[in-house]
């Protein structure tokens, strides 16, 4: 197993509402020096959640909605943060009843994703909700999310799509198809 670096100095260059820019001096255990920024979240930081959200055995919810980094309208899965005090499962339901209008009777935490691990420390939470019903809740967002659909027998197809760009939630699409298949609810 790898030794770790040794942090020499770490210090926030740079704050805004929501993110700090952290420098981080390190020591390899080679005895290289770098040092590195990365973008940390404010606070303690509860996470976040992304919803892979089953209408039926084929198609799961995207929503469509505007995003500041890429300036767009963009499709993605329902996602948010994690308030304080609820767990992932509790915010994956939150969240999908806030932007897509459903809830669901089952909710299945998959896995946890990360962005760009070299330059963020920011993680997803992946959760698979099924058997969903209609219920919306009032959210932040600052207007309606149009909602649509993807056959997860088309996901290559998506990728082509350029209102679609996100990594991981494509990454999540295909760990969702791949558990469905296992357990035969899907066939591919």
């Amino acid at each position: 197993m790898r030794q770790k670096p040794t942090v020499l100095a770490r210090e926030i260059v740079a704050s805004s509402r929501l993110f700090r820019v952290e420098e981080v001096q390190l020591r390899f255990s080679n005895g290289v020096e770098r040092t590195y920024e990365r973008l940390v979240g404010r606070g303690a930081g509860y996470g976040a959640v992304m919803i892979v959200a089953m209408i039926d055995a084929e198609h799961a919810l995207l929503v469509e909605e505007y995003c500041g980094g890429t300036d767009e309208y963009e499709l993605s899965l329902p996602k948010g943060l994690i308030e304080p005090g609820e767990d992932v499962l509790a915010a994956a339901e939150r969240e999908l009843k806030e932007e897509a209008g459903y809830g669901a009777r089952q909710l299945e935490h998959l896995t946890e994703l990360s962005l760009s691990p070299g330059y963020m420390s920011q993680k997803i939470q992946v959760v698979l909700a099924s058997d969903l019903y209609e219920e919306r809740l009032e959210g932040d967002e600052p207007e309606p999310m149009r909602v649509d659909r993807v056959n997860l027998r088309e996901l290559s197809g998506l990728v082509q799509n350029p209102q679609f760009s996100e990594g991981r939630a494509l990454a999540a699409l295909y760990l969702a198809r791949d558990l469905l298949t296992q357990r035969g609810v899907f066939q591919s």
